[in-house]
């Protein structure tokens, strides 16, 4: 998300942190005038034993529709079939 590389948002200095959720309310406006969503989760993963693949800091900005998961309590968890395997024995 920042133009400066750091490995995840916990690296952000005050200005990044102040621009953080100014981005993350573009995104949404961008994407309920695209798209109209229902909702949304937003998230980032911090580190490897927090899933990160990626080593360069960014959010999820993830729109949601009514009914697109039968359940939708526990956020993402249950949101979508993986699209790549994810081996836990590397990386």
């Amino acid at each position: 998300m920042p133009k400066r590389h750091c490995s995840d948002v916990f690296f952000f200095n005050d200005a990044e942190w102040t621009d953080f959720p100014l981005v993350v309310k573009k995104t949404k406006s961008m994407l309920d005038g695209e798209y109209k969503p229902d909702g949304y989760n937003i998230g980032a993963n911090c580190g490897k034993a927090a899933g990160q693949t990626i080593f360069h800091a960014h959010v999820h900005v993830i729109p949601r529709y009514e009914g697109d998961v039968s359940d939708p309590r526990g956020g993402v968890r249950n949101f979508k079939q993986a699209l790549v395997p994810y081996d836990h024995h590397t990386n």
